[in-house]
């Protein structure tokens, strides 16, 4: 189980780039483990950092600015999440505490990898992504999965989410806890099973 995703409110943070690959996410170089945490350090390494510095923040880099150190929403642009199928990504941006992605469209893996790690993923028009993002620095905006809406600056807008990927989300559930929740009926079939055709069981 992980916390369930009802409703957020929270900043966001404006990263308006097409195509942010899973590599811009976190580089291969800052994968030292096949684990779920120790990752938040490595999110967008190649961005946050000085180019030859030590870990020295890049002043310019969106989520470095005192107006966005608190972000927990992230909006960006086309195709977010493109690139491999590493599921690092995700498990860096949720280790860093962004809770949902707002973009255009993303990678297909991408996702589902943000369903099954608790991310809550937002397709919107990029209009209407350019006009949160000349919101103030600052802004919050309203999250609310079971009614499916996006609200910011009195504008409320309405997102699409399968019913499958929104019961993961809203329940806090993986696809391996999904199933978990039927594991009565699981047993109760096994033991029928078994008294029927003993000899196909060890």
């Amino acid at each position: 189980m992980r916390e369930p995703f009802t409703q957020h409110s929270g900043i966001f943070a404006p990263l308006l780039v097409d195509n942010v690959d899973t590599d811009q996410i976190i580089p291969s170089r800052e994968i030292k483990s096949v684990g779920r945490t120790g990752l938040k350090d490595g999110l967008f390494a190649g961005w946050r950092y000085l180019a030859g510095s030590d870990r020295q923040p890049d002043p310019d880099f969106v989520l470095n600015r005192a107006d966005y150190k608190d972000a927990t929403i992230l909006i960006s642009g086309e195709n977010f999440g493109c690139g491999s199928s590493r599921e690092h990504a995700v498990w860096a941006l949720s280790e860093y505490g962004i809770r949902a992605v707002i973009a255009s469209s993303f990678g297909d893996i991408f996702y589902n990898n943000c369903v099954r790690n608790g991310i809550l993923p937002v397709r919107l028009p990029m209009d209407h992504i350019q006009a949160m993002a000349n919101l103030p620095a600052g802004t919050s905006l309203m999250l609310d999965l079971p009614d499916q809406t996006v609200t910011y600056a009195r504008t409320v807008d309405d997102f699409e989410i399968g019913p499958y990927a929104k019961r993961l989300l809203v329940e806090g559930l993986d696809p391996i806890g999904l199933t978990l929740k039927d594991q009565d009926r699981i047993n109760s079939f096994q033991a029928a099973d078994r008294d029927q055709r003993p000899w196909i069981y060890p």
